[in-house]
């Protein structure tokens, strides 16, 4: 009778000290979450504060700084949308084309560039992967009065190729980097029952590879696509026709060089430029973190 009152009480014991760390960890739980929130409204204050912006007027956008603003100017959407010498749709068709066919060049290029590396032998294969890493590290500046020549005696001049054709020569040594890395985690067996079944290394490509590569394909899309989308000086420097120009170009066309800007509108144009970048990298986020992490075969 003495030993079952005793065990009986040792799992009280037990059971009121998971009962208390159960809560402990939940109190501990909740006191993260609530710094991560706290941390994160304030890390969103300059986006809240933009659209708050645009929705006021010129003269209280900098005299009022509340969130919630004092008198609405929602006219500045369609003031803005009108605003430039070409309704701010043509700078958006011209922002897409771009990011459009920048991922489509970036996946193509970067992607063969890759599979060469890390699953192809040839003779020096270590030193071109060490050169086309070594690129990393060049500022882009260095390369800037070249290749605006180059483009210049090429015609290319105040047209997107040269915002675009780069793309298709896999010139952005980041993105072949990661998906090598990505590659590299497949198993090698893969390659050799393909060619086991006759399949060359284009077929083991295309057929095998490919389809296990589409987290860091999708992560390569969503980095194209906010640096391309966000890419100002590459197109002020090679496009002088307004009809051509980007959003980020557009938006600057909002500041005049007298001071007498036209805040609201710019800030309600540049609320819908932020649209498309949220919407995707919200759509791709899952498969971000995958490509990021390099995960291999599921």
């Amino acid at each position: 009778m003495s030993t079952t009152l005793q065990s009986t009480k040792a799992r009280r014991t037990d059971d009121d000290a998971l009962i208390e760390r159960f809560g402990s960890s939940r109190k501990s739980r909740f006191a993260r979450h609530l710094v991560l929130c706290v941390i994160g409204l304030f890390l969103m204050y300059p986006l809240l504060w933009l659209v708050s912006s645009s929705l006021k007027p010129n003269g209280l956008i900098f005299s009022d700084l509340a969130l919630w603003p004092a008198e609405w100017s929602p006219q500045n959407y369609s003031g803005g949308w009108t605003a430039l010498e070409y309704d701010f749709g043509i700078y958006f068709s011209n922002s897409i084309v771009i990011v459009v066919l920048s991922i489509v060049g970036n996946l193509f290029s970067c992607s063969l560039a890759a599979y060469g590396f890390a699953r192809l032998n040839f003779t020096g294969r270590k030193l071109f992967f060490a050169l086309m890493l070594g690129t990393m590290m060049l500022p882009g500046h260095v390369l800037l009065i070249p290749q605006y020549i180059l483009f210049a005696k090429l015609g290319w001049l105040n047209t997107y190729y040269p915002l675009l054709v780069p793309n298709f020569l896999a010139t952005n040594a980041f993105y072949i980097f990661l998906m090598v890395q990505f590659m590299r985690q497949l198993p090698q067996e893969l390659d050799d029952a393909a060619r086991i079944d006759g399949c060359g290394p284009f077929r083991t490509f295309w057929s095998i590879i490919l389809p296990l590569c589409r987290p860091a394909f999708a992560t390569t899309a969503i980095f194209t696509f906010i640096s391309v989308w966000n890419e100002f000086f590459g197109p002020l420097l090679y496009l002088t026709d307004p009809e051509l120009y980007t959003v980020p170009l557009a938006l600057r066309q909002f500041v005049d060089s007298e001071g007498q800007s036209q805040w609201g509108q710019m800030f309600a144009m540049s609320v819908l430029s932020l649209a498309p970048i949220i919407g995707f990298f919200i759509a791709g986020q899952k498969y971000l973190v995958k490509g990021i992490a390099t995960t291999g075969l599921k």
